[in-house]
């Protein structure tokens, strides 16, 4: 076996996550039972982190509207890459457009918030709908990603930086 990390969606399509998920959920029945979890406006609630991020994330039934920190996901993540990231877990699962999303993030950058947004709506997902727990958790959305940046060390420049040396 080569290197790689097979947890992660690294060298899979979304359309191969899915099918192995289907499949694996197929053949899996003996899982517990789970209630879904919905407040009393119909909507679900997570939190999602990433690096020094967190999100807070209600989806509830509706178009696919999204909204982060009060503007629309077009406004506040501006780069097509970090839009696919927020979508991934409504794709993989067949539900895009039938979710709104309201969500409010905090700390670390962009990617950071994208992923904590990621993360939040992926549990969310499986708070209203405990049958997609299955692909999703395959799909690794629920696993919270723990790499931070490391800290700076005394006497170095960075964490592992040194300073430039000088012969003379």
């Amino acid at each position: 076996m080569s290197g790689t990390d097979k947890t992660t969606t690294g060298g899979h399509t979304l359309a191969d996550l899915k099918n192995l998920a289907v499949a694996t959920a197929a053949g899996v029945e003996a899982t517990p039972v789970r209630e879904p979890k919905r407040d009393a406006l119909g909507r679900s609630y997570a939190t999602g982190r990433r690096k020094n991020a967190i999100a807070r994330v209600w989806i509830k039934p509706g178009k696919g509207d999204i909204i982060v920190n009060g503007k629309p996901v077009g406004v506040y993540f501006a780069r097509p890459v970090l839009r696919m990231l927020i979508t991934q877990p409504f794709l993989i699962s067949d539900r895009y457009n039938q979710f709104d999303v309201f969500c409010t993030t905090n700390g670390g950058g962009l990617s950071g918030q994208a992923g904590a947004v990621r993360h939040g709506i992926s549990r969310a997902l499986t708070h209203y709908e405990p049958g997609l727990r299955g692909i999703l958790k395959i799909a690794g959305f629920l696993t919270r990603d723990s790499r931070v940046v490391e800290r700076k060390k005394y006497g170095k420049a960075k964490a592992r930086r040194s300073f430039q040396f000088s012969k003379r």
